[in-house]
């Protein structure tokens, strides 16, 4: 499903997800993949990969490398701002993913100028990245075949792990990350192997499976590019 206009989605945590008409890319797919349910993280990796690809190759050469993915699935400029975000609804059985629905949403033709007040500082667009306005089409087109290839590697055992791990924005920063009842503070170590966050802080080594970044130094390190 694909809109061109949202009033009343939904993002993470239950928090309203709207867009103006005619200017960005908001699609959802639905399918049945062939994982465990253990597994399901990679859904939301493999996802995150597909829109980074079609991100990178809307854009001119000199661009594409300032993009990378902000855990655990958001798409971000070099300075951390949003460009495209996720949202995964997955339906479990015997311990097995049946469905899922892909919700992927990507700032496009929406010039920063344009954008509301409260979102100027920490998102961004492709137009205002590129030179010129992106075909929103080509965009889909692009990112559905970029998905489709991503669900046929992990339905076939290939974990996007390595990837996800090479294109993290977040590894070496610290940050600060809101995780259920508890706040949780350290140097990104990098992704794990079940897709959760690795922290460095001052007790050990954190994971955080399911969480927020609700702050980063932008300043801690450099940006790692995949």
């Amino acid at each position: 499903m694909v809109a061109d206009l949202q009033t009343a989605g939904r993002g993470r945590r239950g928090r309203n997800w709207t867009s103006p008409p005619g200017v960005n890319l908001m699609v959802s797919v639905g399918i049945r993949p062939r994982i465990a349910a253990a597994d399901a993280w990679q859904l939301g990796a493999a996802t995150a990969l597909a829109v980074l690809e079609a991100c990178r190759l809307a854009l001119p050469r000199s661009v594409p490398d300032e993009l990378a993915l902000k855990w655990p699935n958001d798409v971000v400029d070099e300075g951390g701002r949003k460009v495209a975000g996720l949202l995964i609804e997955t339906s479990v059985s015997d311990d097995r993913v049946s469905e899922a629905v892909l919700g992927a949403g990507v700032n496009v033709n929406w010039r920063r100028a344009e954008m509301p007040a409260e979102l100027v500082e920490r998102a961004t667009s492709l137009i205002d990245l590129g030179d010129g306005a992106i075909d929103r089409v080509a965009l889909l087109s692009t990112y559905l075949g970029a998905l489709g290839d991503e669900v046929r590697r992990f339905e076939e055992g290939r974990s996007p792990l390595e990837r996800y791990r090479a294109a993290s924005w977040l590894t070496g920063r610290e940050v600060s990350v809101s995780a259920g009842d508890r706040l949780v503070q350290g140097r990104v170590q990098g992704i794990a192997s079940d897709g959760s966050l690795e922290l460095k802080t001052p007790t050990g080594v954190a994971g955080v499976a399911y969480g927020e970044v609700v702050h980063v130094d932008v300043d801690s390190t450099p940006v790692l590019s995949a």
